[in-house]
């Protein structure tokens, strides 16, 4: 399994602590900070990890937003994509990780093969954009409530994605 990168944006060094841990599990695994690179390098990759966080109530993090229309432009198409988001359920109960759904939606529209869904079980929130067909589109975690989960979430979410990248 080659050929993997991870692309992120972290305003607090939260989103970067989940990219780093989440390299951890896998070898050979190039991570992109988009606040340097952009979307340079992200058509290189047949494996790709989108990593994003949830800002002020609902939007998706200001990197992110810098880099939208690029990435947008982008062909996924043949490639296997995986998110992770952050989100805090008890201060934004009606819009956790509600920055996952235009990642999904665009990935999506652009022809990606999105893996790695996850369960809503165990969470404490009223409403995620973030869902389809009962599962959160990737990865999500909530630092700030529960972060005793972090790590067997993102190992778990790890063993699934090993068995789906090429």
């Amino acid at each position: 399994m080659k050929n993997i990168a991870i692309f992120y944006a972290s305003s607090t060094g939260k989103t970067k602590f989940v990219a780093d841990e989440i390299s951890i599990y896998l070898d050979e695994l190039k991570e992109y900070n988009i606040r340097v690179t952009g979307a340079e390098y992200m058509s290189d990759y047949s494996n790709i990890i989108f990593g994003i966080s949830t800002w002020d109530g609902g939007s998706i993090q200001e990197d992110w937003q810098k880099i939208w229309n690029e990435f947008c432009e982008i062909d996924f198409k043949n490639k296997n994509v995986a998110i992770f988001g952050l989100g805090d359920q008890k201060k934004y109960p009606d819009k956790f990780v509600a920055a996952m759904r235009p990642l999904y939606d665009q990935l999506k529209k652009s022809g990606a093969n999105i893996i790695g869904f996850t369960s809503t079980e165990d969470y404490n929130f009223k409403y995620s954009e973030a869902i389809v067909n009962d599962k959160f589109v990737g990865l999500v975690l909530d630092l700030e409530n529960q972060s005793e989960e972090t790590t067997a979430r993102i190992e778990n979410w790890v063993t699934t994605l090993k068995k789906e990248f090429i």
